[in-house]
């Protein structure tokens, strides 16, 4: 087993991370959920200058790290955390295009599979499936935290992609008909599979930012400012 720092995360003590990771995509939503509901806050880095952050939520220890874009970059940062840091859980929370008319801006998701088209965890692991779930344990905690909260929750299988743009634009339709994902995002796929390899516990809350029917569109400011709920639910349930 290699050890801390790993290749991707300069953190030499494990003890600074804490055992369940809160990871949304865009490191500055990681900064902004650090300044916003932690106390005690404190740093460590990851050898691309992209921060994490551990504190406390009434009076848990949690902490909070990006993952950048893409399967490739989240499979990379969530493998080294459970693997060499000692991390027993991760939970995404991001944004993603309702591909359904159910699901509209602002929605808050819980996501119970992920199905893509990517090789990531055949590559990785030898897994053949096209969708993976999430901990079906976490999830309910999650359930249990939303309801406590007051915070309405949908639930969907979604579509983990590769690509943001396409010479297809009505790819998603198929997807969308075809295998039921009712919005997309992308990295969930890539998470999924590392938990379920290392053993670990993985699930993912999800903020409709766009839409496919509708062509409603919300700003990046408002995508890393605005999407508290899914962030106060997460923070919930770590601080249990």
């Amino acid at each position: 087993m290699s050890k801390i720092p790993t290749p991707h995360i300069a953190c030499a003590d494990a003890s600074l991370i804490a055992k369940t990771v809160l990871m949304p995509g865009d490191p500055l939503r990681a900064k902004f959920i650090a300044d916003t509901f932690l106390t005690d806050v404190s740093c460590f880095t990851t050898t691309r200058n992209m921060f994490g952050f551990t504190g406390k939520y009434n009076g848990k220890r949690i902490s909070v790290m990006g993952s950048g874009m893409g399967m490739p970059s989240i499979g990379i940062y969530s493998y080294e955390l459970f693997a060499f840091y000692g991390v027993e859980t991760i939970i995404r929370i991001g944004s993603a295009g309702s591909y359904d008319a159910d699901l509209k801006v602002y929605d808050t998701v819980l996501v119970t599979e992920a199905y893509s088209e990517s090789s990531f965890a055949k590559t990785a692991f030898g897994m053949r499936g096209r969708s993976l779930k999430s901990s079906s344990s976490v999830n309910n905690k999650l359930r249990t935290a939303a309801e406590a909260l007051g915070i309405p929750l949908k639930e969907a299988k979604i579509h983990s992609s590769d690509v943001f743009y396409s010479s297809n634009p009505d790819h998603w339709k198929d997807v969308h008909d075809t295998y039921g994902c009712k919005c997309v995002e992308m990295e969930s796929f890539a998470l999924f599979a590392n938990a379920k390899a290392l053993g670990k516990k993985a699930a993912c809350l999800l903020t409709i930012s766009d839409s496919f029917i509708s062509h409603e569109v919300t700003s990046s400011e408002e995508r890393q400012k605005n999407f508290t709920n899914m962030m106060r639910i997460a923070l919930e349930l770590a601080s249990k």
